[in-house]
């Protein structure tokens, strides 16, 4: 469900509209209904299920509701009343997920302070999910890790995964260790070949400092982190880069010598994903023993309500999980 304030529900009935006519696509939302109902146009029908195995049929005519308790939001107000609902739609997603009745989670947009201030213990979704998937093996190095992928027309999509994610930039560097950069690169690399389907998947990696701390004039964090762990996945039989200058790795040459990225922070791997396509980029899970994927953008509550938002990253959101989905499930 996402924030109910937010755009969530909004673009979650577009999807609805612009999905509907697959059955192949068909998803359910766990949310109150009140919630769904309260945004949706008159000819907005709606079906309230009691099991995920009713959502296929009902899609096609009806948005699946897998109705859970909570009351209807206003529009760009976030209040704390609604932090229970969000934070229940996504631990109920992801029970249904780890027993196999659903292929994936998809989850819509949260406002992180609005539920710090209500209690929520956890830096962002990324970290609640890893902790509800506790114990629960995924198929390949566990994580959760970060990834943001856009599609990048007739070429392959840009996927770019992060080493730390949702911290202040003056923590990077102390959290900036060989063991969590060794964790993250080889969880990527299992995740672009079990849920991306590469069989010798190509991994560039990002440098820390300018230029790649050019030999250590402008920061040693390449030559005594990164690049030694870069070697050691290679003995091991890995195709990666050493570390590479953030600054000439995105452009549309350099994207074809590699298919995916390691970036060392949160903006340096996130606005290359964003710049290249703002509209359709996608947050995935990595690491995790279900597939989760979100749409790249906040709840936007300055236009909640208007019936404007663009739900073209929830639809990417979807596609790409169903294509995780298909390459775990094969």
């Amino acid at each position: 469900m996402g924030d109910p304030a937010g755009i969530g529900p909004e673009i979650t009935w577009k999807a609805w509209e612009r999905l509907r006519g697959d059955g192949d696509k068909a998803f359910a939302v766990i949310a109150p209904p009140a919630v769904m109902r309260s945004v949706s146009r008159a000819e907005h029908p709606v079906a309230v299920i009691d099991s995920l195995s009713q959502a296929p049929d009902a899609f096609p005519d009806t948005l699946p509701i897998l109705p859970i308790e909570g009351s209807r939001a206003v529009p760009g107000q976030p209040d704390t009343m609604h932090a229970d609902a969000i934070t229940g739609s996504i631990s109920t997603a992801v029970r249904l997920a780890l027993a196999g009745e659903a292929a994936a989670v998809v989850t819509n947009p949260i406002a992180k302070d609005v539920l710090y201030r209500a209690g929520f213990s956890f830096p962002g979704h990324t970290e609640y999910l890893g902790t509800l998937c506790e114990g629960v093996a995924p198929p390949y190095p566990p994580g959760p890790v970060m990834m943001l992928t856009a599609p990048d027309g007739e070429r392959a999509p840009l996927r770019v995964a992060l080493a730390t994610i949702h911290i202040p930039l003056s923590e990077t560097k102390s959290a900036l260790t060989s063991d969590a950069v060794l964790s993250a690169a080889r969880t990527l690399l299992g995740a672009l070949r079990v849920d991306f389907g590469l069989e010798h998947p190509r991994l560039a990696v990002c440098g820390l400092n300018p230029h790649a701390g050019e030999n250590g004039a402008l920061g040693s964090e390449e030559r005594d982190i990164i690049d030694p762990v870069c070697r050691l996945l290679r003995a091991e039989g890995h195709d990666v880069t050493d570390a590479l200058p953030a600054d000439t790795l995105f452009h549309a040459e350099a994207r074809q010598t590699y298919d995916g990225v390691l970036a060392m922070y949160h903006d340096q791997g996130l606005i290359p994903v964003k710049t290249l396509d703002f509209h359709r980029g996608v947050n995935v899970t990595l690491g995790l023993p279900i597939v989760r994927t979100s749409p790249d953008h906040g709840t936007a509550f300055g236009i909640a309500g208007q019936g404007i938002a663009r739900p073209d990253s929830l639809i990417e959101a979807l596609r790409v999980a169903r294509e995780i989905a298909h390459h775990r499930a094969g």
